[in-house]
Order: structure tokens, then sequence, then C-alpha cells
């Protein structure tokens, strides 16, 4: 896989650097908010910023989705976990998360796991229409924000 992927359209998929962390942090906050305006946050934006900046960015396999220079979207991947992706919600429905999900499983071609919250329901039908099925639900005890979530896998 390319470091720099063109998608056209002006859509760049490409490797994280340390200079995007905060821009990535804050497509996170924003597609959360949208995406989630029920579940509590278990950090706030500070936090959040701090951790994509120490720990996502420099620690695991980070790709930012960039349109006209500007993050739009993000992907990480952390072992065989899908830890996160996001788009910014004026960017969603454009096709940008179905080339992340693509890019992530050419990266991890063994299969991925992934949570998501179980009241995120755009997410579930998103990962099942990319072939995850759901093979475990759980009451959030084991989340920070002690919100029910379920796992997802996907195996070739």
């Amino acid at each position: 896989m390319a470091y720099d992927v063109r998608t056209g359209g002006g859509v760049v998929l490409r490797r994280a650097e340390a200079a995007d962390a905060e821009a990535m942090a804050e497509v996170w906050l924003r597609s959360f908010a949208a995406a989630l305006p029920t579940v509590r946050r278990a950090h706030d934006d500070e936090a959040v910023r701090s951790w994509f900046a120490h720990v996502v960015v420099p620690e695991r396999e980070s790709w930012v989705c960039t349109a006209d220079h500007r993050v739009v979207g993000l992907l990480v991947l952390d072992g065989d976990t899908l830890d996160q992706l996001y788009l910014d919600p004026e960017w969603r429905g454009r096709g940008l998360g179905d080339r992340l999900v693509r890019l992530a499983l050419r990266r991890r071609p063994q299969g991925l796991e992934l949570w998501t919250f179980q009241v995120n329901t755009a997410a579930r039908r998103f990962y099942e229409r990319h072939g995850f099925t759901a093979v475990e639900e759980t009451d959030g005890s084991r989340n920070e924000e002690r919100e029910p979530d379920v796992r997802y896998v996907r195996r070739p």
C-alpha cells in the first residue's frame, strides 16, 4: 500500500503525521458529538487532543483522509483491531468511510475486529454492510463511557 493514495475528487488517504494529531482530534470530537449525542464522553476535549498527539499518532497505525489539505476523516488500526474510524460530519455520505474500511481490510487481510456502541445504529449498519458480524454485546461495564457496546469481527 502506498503511503499517499489519491482517490479522486481531491481526496487523499495517507499515513498520519505528528502535525495531523490536532486536526484528527477535532474530527473525532465533532464526529462523536454528532453521532453519539446521548453517550457520555469519558474524557474532556483537552484529554482527547493529548491522546491523539501522544498515543494515537505516534504509537498506532494512523491514517488520515484529507480534502484540500484538510483532515476530514481518520482511521486507526491497533493490531487486528479497527480502533477508530471517524469522519467529519460534513463529509459523511460521500464514500470516504467505505474507502477507509477498504484500506483497513487491505492493511489487515487476516481480518479485523472492532467495538462500537449499541446505540450507534448508523455505524452498526455501516460495518454490517462491509461484512462485519456482531459476535458479542456487553452492558458497557468494560468501557470508559459505561455504554452498552457490541464487538464486530470480519474474517476473510
